[in-house]
């Protein structure tokens, strides 16, 4: 049985920084993309960072380039998520997603339950 375990969110003030990460069991996702996707109150899920366990490269959403980083660790079950200089607008449910070929929902087979990140002003 697959399952993505995240942890890491929590409260923090405007300017902080917190790190995500996702464990996955159960199989392995080598030859396909892990990453997150965040979905705010009244808002779609939305694409947020994942990396390709196919030559590390990593792809994110345009907004949110030089404050997000995600990496990923040798063994290619774990996928983590460094926020910096956080802001009141990336207050989110946090989602892992893995099995994914590319930056939108339906191209990800398998999912974390979520972890709440909020960023007080």
């Amino acid at each position: 049985q697959v399952q993505l375990v995240e942890s890491g969110g929590g409260l923090v003030q405007a300017g902080g920084s917190l790190r995500l990460s996702c464990a996955a069991s159960g199989r392995t996702f080598s030859s396909y993309r892990m990453g997150w996707f965040r979905q705010a109150p009244g808002k779609e899920r939305e694409f947020v960072a994942a990396v390709s366990w196919i030559g590390g490269k990593a792809y994110y959403t345009d907004s949110l380039k030089g404050r997000f980083t995600i990496s990923g660790d040798n063994a290619k079950t774990t996928v983590y998520l460094q926020m910096n200089s956080l802001k009141p607008e990336d207050t989110a449910v946090y989602y892992c997603a893995a099995a994914g070929h590319g930056s939108t929902l339906d191209t990800y087979d398998y999912w974390g339950q979520g972890t709440q990140v909020t960023v007080s002003s």
